[in-house]
Parts: structure tokens; sequence; C-alpha cells
């Protein structure tokens, strides 16, 4: 999963950063609406975490018109901002979801899994795909209750194909998701990753839809 923070407040912005890694998001950071704008323009997100505050252009207006560009990813709206109006207006200018500065980190990390896992339609935090579970709140991956250790990349992938069951996923939308901009992307390592996560979790959930993708059902599931 691929997220986007706009944030102007470098200590902030890295604390945000250090943070959604670790809880092992691919993330790539903006400190001006300039560049925010942009990147969310041209870039795909699973979800954004925005500061209305931002110097060159104001976040509800990079917000207005990612909107207005049919651009759909959530974004989490950060704001010192506390007045019932400015809420109002984050809200009308498309935002999915508030929290107001000073905030806990655990509550904004909370936040954003609840918004990817509702944007692919996932109501539990437990995503469960046959013997395979993941655990969104802790990153813990398990089969049949036994616990399986996985990369940084692998877990991307693995959550990436958990968070749209059913659907085939290709190799190049896997790469835009899995890495942060500033990574050499290269969309053969898929097929290396998709590799070691079958043998790691020994259970065949993982397809292969030649020359589309990998898709990811349930052993019994309907091709």
């Amino acid at each position: 999963m691929r997220l986007l923070v706009v944030e102007d407040d470098s200590s902030l912005a890295g604390q945000l950063m250090r943070a959604l890694q670790e809880a092992g998001y691919a993330v790539d950071l903006a400190s001006d609406g300039e560049e925010g704008l942009f990147l969310g323009e041209t870039e795909p997100y699973d979800a954004v975490v925005l500061d209305l505050g931002l110097p060159v252009i104001d976040g509800l207006t990079v917000l207005d018109r990612w909107r207005r560009a049919g651009r759909a990813m959530p974004v989490l709206v950060l704001t010192a901002r506390d007045r019932w109006s400015e809420k109002v207006a984050g809200f009308d200018a498309g935002a999915d979801d508030y929290v107001a500065k000073p905030f806990r980190m655990e509550e904004v990390l909370a936040r954003v899994r609840a918004l990817i896992r509702r944007a692919a339609g996932h109501a539990s935090a437990e995503l469960v795909c046959g013997p395979l579970a993941i655990d969104t709140r802790s990153a813990r991956v398990t089969v049949d209750g036994a616990a399986i250790r996985l990369t940084a990349q692998e877990y991307r992938l693995l959550s990436y194909l958990m968070h749209h069951q059913g659907r085939i996923v290709s190799r190049t939308e896997l790469t835009e998701h899995i890495y942060d901009q500033d990574f050499d992307r290269d969309s053969n390592t898929i097929e290396v990753f998709v590799g070691r996560l079958r043998k790691k979790l020994g259970v065949n959930l993982i397809s292969t839809a030649r020359g589309l993708g990998y898709r990811m059902t349930s052993p019994g599931a309907e091709s």
C-alpha cells in the first residue's frame, strides 16, 4: 500500500513518514501544496494524509482540485484548525476523515487503515482468505494461526492483493502501489516476490492470470 503525506512542518512530516513506514506502507512526502497537488494528480495512492495549512497552495484548494479532476483516493485531513466551519469546509471539499492537531500517531494510523479498508470494500481490520489472515492493525500475517515472517515489500504486495481479493491485479499496478516515488521500480521483481510469498505461505492462494497479472482467491472460490 502506497501513501502520500502532504505536510510543511518538517518535524511532523518526518514523524508521520516514519510511523507509516513502520506500519508497512510505502510513503511519498510533499512539503507544499503545489508539489502535493502534482503528486496526487499523477501518482496512484491508496490514501493521502493532507495538512490544510500549506504554503504555495492551501490544502482545501489542493483537495478540491483533486476531486474536480476525478481523483478518488481516500484523504485524511490534518489541521490545527478546530472551528466547526473549517471542518465542514474540509468535508465539502472532499475529505473522507479529519484529525485536529495535536494528535496521537496511533489515531492517525487507525484512521488511515480504516480509510484504505473501506475504499477496498472491507469492514473488518482482519483480512481473511482461506487459512491466510492479515491483521492490518499489527501487520501480522498468519496461516492457520501460525505467524509468517515477511519482508516489507512482501508484506505490501500481499496486503495489496488481500485488499483486492478476487480481482486480477497487473504487475504494473502492484509495482505502482508497493514502492515509493524514489524507489528504482522494476515490475520484473514482482514475479520474484510472488514466488517467495507462495513458498512462505505454503498454500495455493495467489493464482497467475497469464499475460494479465495475479489474483488472490480462497480455496474453492470460483475462477
